[in-house]
């Protein structure tokens, strides 16, 4: 295959901290590269690196094919212009129904789209693609799927959605502790993998272990008989000095057997396998069960002529875990925005909770003073509230020296986690996540989930993530044909036709976790058994409903 470019031994170094380092690697035409790492490892700089944003601070990037044309489409962007739109662009923008008119009136789902269409509708020999899954509907993450697919040239793709990466990926690049793994295959099977090679080191390690414990014990040995040799070359009456001879022979091969087995010891430099990455989330609140949070009247609301929803009416009571669905473009996030005041409805009523004290994480990451470092950010707080700050981020995977840095300097998943840490420290008892997972890396939203499985507070979340919603929600709103619908969540066997289909989808989200989860252990593994039944029970139902 034609090879593109080559990276040769790249570092790159930001204010002092090494960011990756000792890459070696090449790029194939027609590669689908997916990035993966935590948040924070530099899977973005590296997507710059590629665009030529800035020079490697060691190394080069060697490009083997002339004139190569490289479109970016970046994570998140705070203004955008519909000037200039070329035919194929305006094609891709009416197949994904993206509305032309003012951006920062799109949903984030639309927002995205609207970049996506632009930069797929370039005549690209590279195409970088930062979190391109990100607020996307199931709809539009399929025809996604499509378009990259037919795409001609090498793409470069930065993801935490694993599902997506084993549909499209046929190279693995996974950062971890600073340096780069590659991989040929998809993200499930470089999971496989990775899982085989710790497995190996661990029992490596342990082997090395066991043998420097048994050198260490032989050295130990020799020590006392040499100790011992000298201790009855002093009691010998008569002998002294023939003991006293023996004693130095004895030292002499205690000596040489020692340097042997210090060589031998020498050799052994396998470590142990790094600690999984964790994070830890932790939210309080003061619950206010049986008493009203929210009331909705007869509300409607529209945009530039179109109707969002209209008549609509419902109440939410306190301790309520609502989760708000529907396809990008609806209404979601200007509901969101209508509850917490900052739009207003068109007819009717909001009344919301005087003794609510509402934590909102709406969708943006450019609503932090970027300028500002953490710990500007939290110097109104106590002394012990610093305190509880620091250790968070230290949970959450940030390293000591981002407490000082600006926020601006962080990925998109850290902004993320500086916003959450603020309504961790101060415990509110409503919690309002619009899009809560998109930027976290995989460790974030199992933590996250598990954590708001155990919030005893309010909840409303927006998300496509229906297993995500499944397992921390028990009420739904259902944003569709112009209206809010408040149902109960529903078990698996409902009857109707239109349950049908959303039973399928949450099915074929949950298969999707399962294989996750799949992927990261061995067949040697307790689990596994248990998982591929699940798998084979979840796909026969997927298929008996399709």
């Amino acid at each position: 295959m034609l090879e593109l470019l080559q990276l040769q031994n790249i570092k790159v170094e930001i204010q002092d901290r090494i960011i990756f380092e000792n890459i070696n690697t090449n790029v194939q035409h027609h590669d689908v590269i997916g990035i993966i790492g935590k948040n924070g490892a530099g899977k973005s700089t590296l997507l710059q690196l590629l665009n030529r944003e800035f020079p490697p601070t060691e190394g080069h990037i060697k490009y083997l094919q002339n004139d190569l044309a490289i479109t970016m489409v970046e994570q998140e962007t705070e203004s955008y212009s519909f000037n200039e739109i070329s035919s194929q662009e305006e094609a891709l923008l009416k197949k994904w129904q993206v509305p032309t008119h003012s951006f920062s009136h799109l949903s984030g789902g639309e927002r995205l789209k609207a970049r996506l269409a632009k930069g797929l509708a370039k005549d690209a020999d590279i195409l970088l693609l930062d979190e391109p899954t990100n607020h996307l509907d199931e709809q539009s993450t399929d025809l996604l799927l499509k378009q990259l697919t037919d795409f001609k040239g090498t793409i470069f793709l930065v993801s935490h959605d694993r599902y997506f990466l084993d549909k499209i990926a046929t190279k693995i690049w996974s950062i971890e502790n600073k340096t780069l793994i590659c991989h040929k295959g998809n993200y499930s099977s470089y999971m496989e993998f990775r899982e085989r090679n710790r497995l190996a080191q661990q029992r490596e390690y342990e082997k090395q272990q066991k043998m420097i414990e048994r050198i260490e014990g032989q050295m130990k040995q020799l020590t006392s008989w040499s100790e011992s040799a000298h201790a009855q070359s002093t009691k010998q009456d008569g002998f002294k000095e023939y003991y006293r001879a023996k004693a130095k022979r004895m030292d002499s091969q205690v000596k040489s057997k020692q340097k042997r087995l210090e060589k031998e010891l020498e050799k052994m430099k396998v470590d142990a396998p790094e600690p999984e990455y964790e994070v830890e989330f932790s939210f309080k609140a003061n619950p206010k069960i049986g008493k009203r949070f929210l009331e909705v009247k007869h509300v409607e609301k529209s945009f530039e002529g179109r109707t969002l929803f209209k008549d609509v009416h419902f109440t939410i009571q306190h301790g309520e875990k609502v989760s708000v669905i529907g396809p990008n473009g609806s209404g979601k996030t200007t509901f969101l925005n209508m509850i917490v005041g900052k739009e207003a409805a068109a007819k009717g009523d909001i009344w919301v909770s005087l003794s609510a004290h509402i934590g909102y994480l709406a969708q943006e990451v450019f609503d932090l003073p970027l300028d500002q470092t953490p710990k500007q950010l939290f110097e109104q707080e106590s002394f012990e509230a610093r305190g509880r700050v620091r250790n968070f981020m230290k949970h959450l995977g940030f390293i000591k020296s981002q407490w000082t840095e600006p926020i601006g300097n962080m990925s998109m998943g850290e902004r993320v986690k500086c916003k959450l840490m603020k309504y961790i420290l101060e415990e509110k008892d409503v919690l309002i996540l619009d899009e809560p997972t998109n930027h976290l890396d995989l460790a974030s939203r199992e933590q996250l989930e598990q954590t708001l499985k155990q919030y005893n507070g309010t909840l409303l979340v927006v998300s496509h993530d229906r297993y995500f919603l499944g397992k921390i929600t028990n009420t739904k709103l259902v944003f569709s044909n112009n209206s809010i619908i408040k149902r109960l969540n529903r078990k698996e066997s409902l009857p109707k036709r239109d349950d049908r289909e959303e039973l399928r989808l949450t099915l074929e989200t949950e298969r999707q976790e399962v294989l996750g989860k799949l992927s990261f252990i061995s067949p040697s593994h307790k689990d596994y058994e248990k998982l591929d039944l699940r798998f084979k029970e979840l796909t026969k139902r997927i298929n008996e409903l399709s």
